[in-house]
């Protein structure tokens, strides 16, 4: 009886083998397609994992991944009892937050605007104004920034002056500088991120607006009762990938505004490995603090999904 359901079994298997390689075979070019796609992950992404290990290694360069003594969870141990991890943590999770709070909501009220305004010169023309900015790079984008907010001869500060108000330190000040960091996200980000939830408004049935219309309601009671709606797994989605991302701060624009003077405020977990890993040559270390960061990110992502998944069927998985 055991044999029997052992040949059983492969029976199944290789009938299920031949079933995929059936399958391939009769859908090359869409395999042929997606491989570009595979192989970028496979190498970029998923082969670099390799290098995780020197986080519970103390890592030389001349010994390689072998040759370097295991020292277990002494880097992660090192990283919570140090005394900047509680100020790191805070600045990253203070960052992000803020960023969540005012940067997902303005892309939502942009494309429920956008879709109320009629096809014309004037939607196409704030439409471009908003989309430009995503096309700036970051590099570009903080030079901007410290040209404009310069106190020297920063455009924004002598507007603020010639009102005059004096003008805050924006570039020297820890007290200033999340909201600077936050509003130029919102500025370079906003309007491309409308795009997504201008698609979702375009699948909208004209007819629920015109019977919407018969029964008398304005244009505020059909955006909030079928616009929104419309919206909710889209946000829910965005919101979820979000939140996986809560603790990775991109750190090219904070490295590049960043200077002692606001180190306190700007400094985050992504700065930090930067530094303790490329400048102070600290593989091991910094590898595990990207490590816990980047667990941290899952287990968000994975609780965040879970409560989604009970309370709504617009989950990830």
């Amino acid at each position: 009886m055991h044999l029997r359901t052992i040949n059983s079994h492969k029976n199944v298997k290789r009938k299920f083998k031949g079933q995929t390689w059936k399958k391939i075979r009769q859908n090359w070019e869409l395999y042929i397609f997606i491989a570009p796609a595979f192989f970028y992950f496979l190498i970029f992404s998923y082969g670099p994992m390799y290098g995780i290990q020197i986080a519970f290694k103390n890592y030389i360069p001349s010994k390689g991944y072998f040759g370097s003594e295991w020292v277990g969870f002494d880097h992660f141990i090192r990283f919570f009892n140090s005394y900047y991890f509680w100020d790191l943590l805070w600045n990253t999770l203070s960052i992000s937050l803020y960023e969540l709070a005012i940067g997902f909501p303005i892309p939502i009220i942009l494309a429920l605007a956008f879709n109320e305004v009629k096809d014309g010169f004037f939607k196409r023309l704030v439409q471009t104004v908003t989309y430009a900015p995503h096309f700036i790079s970051v590099v570009v984008m903080a030079g901007m920034i410290i040209t404009f907010l310069s106190p020297s001869n920063g455009m924004i500060i002598h507007a603020i002056e010639g009102l005059g108000f004096s003008a805050p330190q924006f570039l020297t000040s820890p007290g200033w500088f999340k909201t600077m960091y936050v509003f130029s996200g919102v500025w370079q980000s906003a309007g491309w991120g409308t795009i997504i939830y201008l698609a979702a408004l375009s699948g909208v049935d004209p007819g629920l607006h015109e019977a919407a219309i018969i029964d008398g309601a304005s244009r505020f009671q059909r955006v909030r009762h079928i616009n929104i709606p419309t919206l909710i797994p889209t946000m829910t989605i965005l919101l979820i990938l979000n939140m996986g991302g809560l603790l990775s701060v991109g750190f090219e624009k904070i490295l590049l505004l960043q200077n002692s003077l606001n180190m306190s405020s700007s400094d985050v977990i992504s700065t930090f490995v930067y530094r303790s890993g490329l400048v102070d040559a600290q593989y091991s270390f910094s590898t595990a603090v990207g490590l816990f960061n980047s667990i941290v990110n899952c287990i968000l992502l994975i609780t965040v999904n879970q409560i989604v998944r009970r309370t709504s069927e617009n989950s990830l998985w």
